[in-house]
């Protein structure tokens, strides 16, 4: 999920003044040839061909292709693999400790912004073909945009008022060019980073041929998607115009990529192929790196203490940091439980029992670091609820909460200053459910840490665990009335992190109102303002003060933000750059030898 973190190396000062540089910058084409960064070895003489295997996420599996996201399929290897068979318009990357949207990867060239921030101009870049030779156009874009218009409801990126709504036409001028008139004037940084990051190019000469109107061939399309088993076979996912090209996606979400052999842009693969393997859980892929079995995966944080082993075997480690935040996701619409999260002393009470800094030392083993707010922890100042379990006994007994054979029992209902909130029933026990990620044995203890605490102060709290599409699948934005949101109270999926934000670290798909990723149907006028304040005005103070409103709100449970993962990387395997914004560049991988002799 998305897709940061409180550790990306360098200061965040400088990460975000190089984003707005670089999302505002006017002009600007990519390299004509590779310029790929690598972690860690050095020396080898590099070769072409080979097959590198990656290792995907524990308990997680490749399952969506179409590349206009759904509900329940926003798992970000989802986005990376799709990223690499379909080019975005603009992609975040690192340049040295900052990011930017400047990308060399990029299909268009870096928008021209006029009229006070309301036109803005895009051309893409020369050169540029589908699989099937035929030249990628304004066309193709303008495709995707009438699919995402026509069908924004069903489009997993939509949020109210946002893409496609703040597009008041899409003016073609010729094949490379077209203009977007917007309805207001945006701030230019947060417009190219979190709107103009969808946009993509579709085939719309292959994958609209009859020339349908937008719901007939977006009902077809993701028809199509629905499709697993065929992924690999149909002839949809086969016109292209990315670096890569499906050979094989199983239906255990084993996906083998070849290379494009009529990809033009300046990142042509050196590989022959490019195998990512999912694994049941985090153990059993230790136990296939340690047999020699992926060339590139990772260490569980509770066998860090191997680490010296693997570069004895030819490993090299590194701590995969990610632009991200992590928390439980709190359903407020549930039938039964969506009164006790909507009381604000109960989360508070919840969140001073989440023991941050000893989670992230003890079971994360410094492999983590505490989840301040709704930014990365760099860009806030404090923490409104540290861990403090007696705080959270004094609120619950000051709102009505009493210990009644070693449950918390609602005893003062009523919607006073001391009594137990709206909704909530007269003797109703303080008892919540949490659906949780699998396959990960330090999510495991830290579910675990949390039950133990919250126990300790009364609170009963039964944990499931089921595999993360699962989760995904399960914990979506619901109405009251909707059975799914009768099936979860609390939801995790953030093993790897629960979101990773594009450049601009603002919330409109997370906490505002009908917001796509707006998982617990969390609403306030504030946050939504204060959300539109940071759209509008590049000012610093516009993302401080939403930071600050949302980490004392709680529309989440704050839990500490891991790394993606801890990474072991064959020395022989170069061209590597781990990207905070977890996208993928394998094209840019490539086998050392000493010899002359490939992999």
């Amino acid at each position: 999920m998305g897709l940061r973190s409180t550790r990306i190396r360098g200061p965040l000062g400088r990460i975000l003044a190089a984003v707005l540089l670089g999302a505002t910058a006017l002009t600007g084409c990519g390299p004509t040839a590779n310029v790929v960064t690598d972690v860690g070895a050095t020396g080898g003489t590099p070769v072409r061909g080979g097959t590198a295997t990656m290792a995907l996420p524990p308990a997680a599996s490749p399952n969506w292709i179409f590349p206009i996201g759904a509900p329940g399929y926003l798992a970000t290897y989802n986005k990376a693999i799709q990223n690499l068979l379909f080019l975005p318009l603009y992609t975040a990357e690192k340049k040295g400790d900052a990011l930017t949207m400047d990308s060399p990867r990029n299909l268009a060239e870096q928008p021209r912004y006029s009229d006070g921030n309301k036109t803005v101009t895009i051309t893409l870049k020369k050169g540029y073909t589908w699989s099937d030779g035929v030249p990628v156009t304004t066309r193709d874009v303008k495709f995707w945009f009438d699919l995402i218009k026509g069908n924004k409801k069903e489009w997993a990126g939509y949020s109210p008022s946002l893409m496609p709504d703040d597009v008041t036409a899409f003016e073609t001028v010729d094949d490379r060019t077209f203009r977007l008139r917007l309805d207001r004037a945006y701030n230019p940084a947060w417009f190219t980073g979190n709107q103009l990051d969808s946009f993509l190019a579709l085939p719309v000469h292959a994958w609209n041929p009859q020339n349908e109107d937008p719901k007939t061939a977006f009902a077809r399309l993701t028809q199509h998607a629905k499709q697993f088993s065929q992924f690999a076979t149909d002839p949809l996912w086969k016109t292209v115009n990315g670096p890569w090209t499906i050979e094989k996606w199983n239906t255990s979400g084993q996906v083998s990529l070849v290379p494009n052999k009529n990809y033009r842009g300046p990142d042509k693969p050196h590989l022959d192929r490019v195998v990512f393997k999912p694994f049941t859980t985090a153990d059993s892929e230790f136990n296939v790196l340690r047999a020699g079995g992926v060339d590139y995966g990772y260490i569980p944080p509770s066998v860090m203490a191997q680490s010296a082993k693997f570069k004895e075997m030819g490993y090299r480690i590194d701590p995969w940091d990610g632009w991200a935040i992590t928390y439980i996701v709190l359903n407020f619409n549930h039938p039964t439980a969506g009164p006790l999260l909507r009381q604000s002393y109960l989360r508070q009470a919840l969140q001073y029992l989440i023991d941050q800094k000893s989670i992230s030392k003890v079971i994360w083993h410094g492999s983590a670091a505490p989840t301040l707010g709704p930014v990365p922890a760099g860009l806030l100042d404090g923490e409104p609820y540290p861990y403090d379990p007696e705080q959270a006994k004094r609120l619950l007994a000051a709102h009505g909460w009493a210990d009644r054979d070693g449950t918390l029992r609602c005893v003062r209902p009523g919607t006073g200053a001391a009594e137990c909130g709206t909704g909530v029933k007269d003797g109703q026990e303080l008892r919540l459910s949490l659906l949780s990620q699998s396959g990960s044995t330090e999510t495991s203890n830290t579910m675990q840490a949390i039950k133990s605490e919250f126990g300790k102060a009364g609170i009963t709290l039964d944990i499931r665990q089921q595999p993360l599409n699962t989760v995904l699948g399960t914990t979506v934005p619901c109405k009251k009335d909707e059975p799914i949101c009768g099936e979860w109270q609390l939801g995790f999926f953030g093993t790897q992190g629960s979101w990773y934000f594009p450049t601009d670290p603002s919330g409109e798909k997370l906490f505002a109102t009908n917001a796509p990723s707006n998982m617990g149907n969390w609403s306030d006028p504030r946050t939504d303002r204060l959300i539109r304040d940071t759209e509008y005005s590049d000012a610093p103070a516009a993302m401080r003060d939403y930071g600050r409103e949302v980490a004392r709100q709680l529309p989440v449970l704050w839990t500490p933000n891991p790394a993606y993962q801890v990474s072991a990387i064959r020395n022989d395997l170069r061209g590597i750059d781990q990207n905070v914004t977890l996208t993928l560049a394998p094209q840019d991988w490539y086998f050392v030898t000493k010899d002359g002799a490939g992999k």
